[in-house]
Order: C-alpha cells, then sequence, then structure tokens
C-alpha cells in the first residue's frame, strides 16, 4: 500500500493526513485520467471509475480501506445532488410539447429492460429472487452524460433530438421509482411476507416513500422561502446545501433513501419562479462531490468477485455481468422501437432512438452503491460489482452508439455527405 506508512502512524485508521491526502490523490488522478478519455471521446464518468480501480485493492492499493468505510456518507451526498438535478428536469412548461409521448416512450424501454434481466437472471440463471429484482430494476435507468456531449459535439438538432432528450430525463425517474418499488419488495420477501399479507413489509414502505415525497415537495417549499432573490448568490447556496443535507440526513436517521424526495424537492423547485440562478449555482458546486463519488465506486470494485460463483447463485459472476449488458441492450432497443411505435413517431426515431440508450452510470452506480449498503455484502455487494463492470462497458460503446443513432436519423450530417 502506498500510504500504509501514514496508516500505521495511526493504528491502521486514515487519520487527518491519510483522508486529506486521499482526498487530494482521488482528485488530481481523476482530473488527469478525464484528459486521456478526453482523447478518447469518452464521458468523464468513465475516466472517475477507472482511477477508482487503479487506486484501489487490485490497481495501486494506494487508498486505505477505513478510508472507504469512512466515506460512506458521500454516497448520500452524491445521490441528494444527483436525485434533485434529475428534479429539476422536469419543468412543467417544457413537457407540455410531446411529453406524454416521451413519458409512454420512457416506460416501454425502461420496463423491456427491466423484464428482460428478471426473467435472464431469475428463470434462466436461477439466481436469488432479491438480487434479480433489484438488478432489474437497476437496468432501467439510462446516463444522460455521454448522450448530451454526443449531442453537443455534433450539433444535432430535429425531432430525433427532442424525443431523445425527454426519454433520457424521465429514464431516472422511472430508475429511482422502480429501485424504491424493489426494495420495498426485497424487504417483503426478507420477511416472507409473500402468500400473505403483510402491511409492516409490502404497504408501509410504499407509504413511507410516498410520505418522503410530500416532504419533498415540502422542504422545495422551504428552500423557496429562504432563498429570495435578494439574498447574496453566496448566501443562497449555502442554504440549498444546507437544506438537502437536512433532508438526506433526515432520511439515514430513519434508514430511508433520500431518492424519491431529493427528486421531488428538485421538480417541485424546478417549476418555481426564479429558480434557474440556483439550479446553476448547486451545478457549480456539484463536480468535484461526484467526482469523490465515482472515484470512491470504483475503489469498492470488486474484481475477484467476477470470476467466483458467490451467494446469489451458481453462475460466475463474469458470465451474468456479460449476459446482463447484452439483454438490457436488446430490451432498451426492442422498447423504445415498440414504445415509439406506439405514439406514431416516425421511422427514423422508431429505428434508431434505442442506441442512444446504451449507457449506464450516474443514478444507477449510486443506487448499487445504496443496494450495497442496504442489502449487505453478499447480494449487494454483487449488485455493485456488475453495475461497475457493465457501466464501464457501456460509457465505452456509448458515445459510439449515440453518434451512430444521431447519423443514421439524420440529426446531423458530415462533411461530404449528399444532400
Amino acid at each position: 500500500m502506498m500510504l500504509n506508512w501514514l496508516y500505521s502512524l495511526n493504528g491502521g485508521s486514515t487519520g487527518v493526513a491519510g483522508t486529506l491526502i486521499s482526498l487530494s490523490l482521488m482528485l488530481i488522478l481523476g482530473f488527469a485520467m478525464t484528459r486521456l478519455t478526453k482523447l478518447m471521446r469518452l464521458p468523464n464518468v468513465t475516466a472517475y471509475i477507472l482511477t477508482g480501480i487503479i487506486l484501489g485493492p487490485y490497481g495501486l492499493d494506494a487508498i486505505s480501506p477505513s478510508f472507504i468505510r469512512g466515506t460512506e456518507f458521500v454516497t448520500d451526498l452524491a445521490l441528494a445532488f444527483i436525485a434533485f438535478s434529475v428534479g429539476e428536469h422536469f419543468e412543467f412548461r417544457k413537457l407540455k410539447k410531446n411529453g406524454i409521448k416521451s413519458a409512454v416512450v420512457t416506460l416501454f424501454e425502461s420496463l423491456a429492460a427491466s423484464v428482460l434481466v428478471f426473467l435472464l437472471t431469475h428463470l434462466f440463471l436461477g439466481l436469488d429472487f432479491i438480487f434479480s429484482i433489484v438488478l432489474s430494476a437497476l437496468a432501467s435507468a439510462t446516463a444522460p452524460a455521454s448522450t448530451m456531449m454526443t449531442i453537443r459535439q455534433t450539433g444535432a438538432k430535429g425531432p430525433y433530438v427532442d424525443r431523445l432528450l425527454q426519454v433520457v430525463a424521465m429514464d431516472d425517474v422511472v430508475g429511482l421509482v422502480a429501485y424504491s418499488i424493489a426494495i420495498a419488495t426485497a424487504a417483503a420477501a426478507t420477511h416472507g411476507a409473500f402468500g400473505g399479507s403483510s402491511f409492516q413489509s409490502i404497504v408501509l414502505p410504499l407509504l413511507i416513500n410516498i410520505l418522503l415525497m410530500a416532504l419533498g415537495a415540502g422542504f422545495a417549499l422551504l428552500l423557496k422561502w429562504m432563498t429570495p432573490t435578494r439574498r447574496t448568490a453566496d448566501n443562497r447556496l449555502i442554504i440549498a446545501i444546507a437544506i438537502l443535507l437536512l433532508f438526506s440526513g433526515v432520511s439515514a436517521l430513519f434508514g430511508i433513501s433520500p431518492l424519491l424526495g431529493c427528486m421531488t424537492m428538485g421538480m417541485v423547485f424546478a417549476n418555481m419562479e426564479g429558480h434557474e440562478k440556483l439550479i446553476k449555482q448547486l451545478n457549480y458546486f456539484n463536480p468535484p462531490i461526484l467526482l469523490i463519488f465515482f472515484v470512491r465506486s470504483g475503489l469498492s470494485f470488486d474484481l475477484g468477485a467476477l470470476t467466483t460463483s458467490t451467494l446469489v447463485g451458481s453462475t460466475p459472476l463474469v458470465l451474468v455481468a456479460v449476459l446482463y449488458f447484452f439483454v438490457r441492450l436488446v430490451g432498451k432497443y426492442a422498447g423504445s422501437y415498440l414504445g415509439a411505435l406506439a405514439v406514431q413517431d416516425p421511422p427514423e426515431i422508431r429505428k434508431y432512438l434505442g442506441l442512444a440508450l446504451a449507457p449506464q452510470a450516474g443514478v444507477a452506480i449510486g443506487l448499487s452503491a445504496m443496494a450495497a449498503r442496504q442489502l449487505g455484502p453478499d447480494i449487494g455487494g454483487t449488485l455493485q460489482t456488475i453495475i461497475l463492470a457493465s457501466s464501464v462497458l457501456y460509457e465505452l460503446i456509448g458515445p459510439a452508439s449515440a453518434k451512430l443513432g444521431l447519423y443514421l436519423a439524420k440529426s446531423y450530417s458530415v462533411p461530404g455527405d449528399l444532400p
């Protein structure tokens, strides 16, 4: 371990020096890795995950396990910001035009991916039910970052791009809801609730999530009240971060995921007058937090688990990961085609929309990190390993796949194309 001498000075714990140096390494090397991935036109998330793997136990072993355990709060913090930013995409005035059609397409492609993954893992491979239901929920989420980057790079425009942007914005909402339902179902299965009614195992978790969404709406009103435009920009940012942290802390106090509540907070706040400046400030504040979160996710990547059978079933995890990678892609493509067909989208949208829905990071990685904590190292840790491994692959092929979809849909042209 490169920093072993620092940890030994603190009796095996990280200590102040080890913590600060570890954070510095994560930030500096994470940034440096983006310089390399930028040359390959890959999104920053890929760079951050690779940095974590390199710094972790299967690479340089430069970061202490005590540091990883001691920074669990980073997951909740990052997810609060991610969920809040997902909610901000739901301005009602923007969704009035074709919002219903985009919602239909989103439901088709999200549910198709989830159903196919569940059939693969539980019925075909015979893996654990809880593992299968949560992994299938995670399969619904899509990472918009690389798709958005590709659209900016190509300057693509048109109906295909409009539909794509609305679908990827709605995708993560479906993923958040699906995960919350899956965790409630997992709790019911754990307590033997199936076969008989169990208010505590089935109904109560759903009621708690509904209450959490109502509380998120209330916190949005509080945020609006405490950040009037007459306040300075610095004070508005301080108050906004404090409220997000308070909401996440209250959720953690009761052992509840803050995701749906933070998403509701972002959605309600985004539909209030004068929200733009504060949301822009929060987006400027996000990058270092998200960098640390994704690098930390890479640190938790268990390469050894890919080559062994686990408690969720007898199938080697590497085979599960590869099959998950391809089956989710099939679900996304088939679901988007059927959804676009149902709302009578033109052929170029029906045929090629699924090509731009391959990437998976962001919310899915955050949810898998939360699953690792809620479900334990056996099931949760296995889920996290699969999501991290597949996310790297998705982010590698995602930009090229999205660019191909944009080109085939005639959303942009390259020099030499015939008019």
